[in-house]
């Protein structure tokens, strides 16, 4: 161009052609040429096909791409796998990797194999939830465990509860701390379509009615994503991955998982302090407008419990999640018992609706017996001479255990009636204690009179 328009310029300044074709070294029917020629706007370029040394493979990767439609796609050739394979099965194949990267990531584009996706505008106070899975110490234990990530794409912060399942009394107890948490109600909930709660059935939206319960709580509104479409939340998928390698390295300890997630929820403020990877302010600024946006949390908390009734089997205990076993009281047995189902525990009712015992909820695939011998001290009294086989007495400590094997039938079915009075007034544990304490009496006591009995006869004989 800057040739061009010299020779332009040189015509205006009232050169002739052949003296112009001779300093510019130029053909005379160029220089005309460049004279007559009045557009000169730029024009699209249109792409320039070149010999490739792949043109002999070209077919066969394509082939190997098409038939990629039919698989599932954790199992579809990458670029990487297509290049190894061209190695193995052609001895003379000596191109590069980063050839064979471009020319399949050409071809996928071309052909609509490479899925492009509208970016989404995310206004304060809307939220995104998804469950991430992590191995944690649980009392020593290595257990593996989920984690429910609230991500506000707005200001990019995020907030994590740990469960041991994804059903929706872990959800919903999760979602209340997180609100209780930063004091208020995100207007919108987006949902991955496999979380427990509820899922999207072409346009049918099917949830659980505790959610629903809770739903109609809180005034938030619920939207679910299609299925495989992770795009749609990409802000809680990147959150989650982000807590599992900032939060969750190394693996967690702790004895208590309602505690720990009581410190979790404050692990977000070191991220909060970073600058938001897009717009030019603090996370923790823009999660301001998150809060200002935020609907007020209800007057009345939101009791998240699940209440049914289930048939206790002949030994009173009820099954929950298909294998898990929880004993109520063995005169239930074959009975229908109130059960609550909450996120960490599951509480058994008696006949009055009273609550009799409390258990560790389970989760997993392995079956799990969860007894709690405290609740067969009455059916015990009745039948003492079981004693022996007892879970109540693998409980009580090793000297109380020796003393009660050590009194006759009626002397310990006093002592285990006396223990089920205490429990049911008091605790097992206080039972347990005041037992221990009787029994430190009732020896001193029986050795001052041994021996002030020795003494007399002592004395007598004198």
């Amino acid at each position: 161009m800057p040739e061009i328009n010299d020779i332009r310029e040189a015509y205006a300044s009232g050169s002739r052609i052949s003296q112009i074709a001779r300093d510019f070294h130029v053909d005379e029917k160029t220089v005309r040429k460049y004279l007559r020629k009045e557009d000169f706007s730029p024009s699209v370029p249109s792409p320039e096909e070149r010999e490739s040394k792949l043109d002999p493979y070209k077919e066969k990767i394509q082939s190997w791409i098409d038939s990629d439609n039919n698989v599932w796609y954790k199992q579809r050739h990458s670029a990487k796998r297509i290049y190894n394979r061209l190695k193995e099965e052609h001895a003379e194949f000596s191109l590069s990797y980063p050839t064979v990267q471009r020319y399949v990531k050409r071809y996928k584009i071309e052909t609509k194999q490479v899925k492009t996706y509208q970016e989404l505008v995310w206004h304060p106070g809307e939220a995104q939830v998804d469950f991430g899975e992590a191995d944690f110490y649980e009392q020593g234990v290595c257990t593996r465990k989920k984690y429910l990530t609230v991500s506000f794409p707005h200001s990019n912060d995020g907030f994590s509860q740990v469960f041991g399942g994804e059903t929706s009394e872990c959800v919903c107890q999760g979602l209340k701390d997180i609100f209780e948490y930063i004091g208020g109600v995100p207007t919108v909930l987006v949902f991955d379509n496999a979380t427990g709660v509820g899922r999207r059935i072409g346009e049918e939206i099917r949830e659980a009615h505790l959610f629903q319960q809770m739903r109609a709580h809180y005034r938030f509104i619920a939207r679910y994503c299609n299925p495989d479409s992770g795009h749609e939340k990409g802000s809680v998928e990147n959150k989650v991955g982000y807590i599992r390698r900032n939060l969750f390295v190394p693996v967690p300890k702790y004895d208590s998982i309602e505690d720990y997630n009581r410190h979790l929820l404050d692990a977000h403020q070191a991220k909060a302090k970073e600058q938001h990877y897009k717009k030019p302010a603090i996370i923790e600024d823009l999660f301001l407008e998150d809060q200002a946006a935020l609907m007020p949390l209800p007057t009345h908390p939101f009791d998240v419990c699940r209440y049914v009734y289930l048939n206790a089997d002949s030994y009173g205990k009820v099954r929950i999640d298909d294998r898990h076993y929880y004993s109520t009281c063995p005169e239930f047995g074959g009975t229908e018992v109130l059960v609550g189902i909450k996120a960490h525990h599951i509480e058994v009712y008696d006949e009055r609706n009273v609550l009799s015992v409390v258990h560790r909820r389970r989760f997993g695939p392995v079956r799990t017996d969860n007894l709690d011998y405290r609740t067969t001290l009455a059916t015990l009294t009745k039948n003492v001479g079981a004693w022996r086989n007892s879970g109540v007495r693998e409980m009580i400590p090793e000297q109380l255990r020796k003393n009660m094997d050590e009194l006759c039938r009626e002397e310990l079915r006093e002592t285990v009636r006396t223990l089920s009075f205490l429990t049911d007034r008091y605790s097992f544990e206080t039972a347990v204690q005041a037992l221990e304490e009787g029994f430190r009496n009732w020896i001193v006591n029986t050795y001052l009179d041994s021996f002030l009995k020795v003494r007399q006869s002592i004395f007598d004989g004198c």
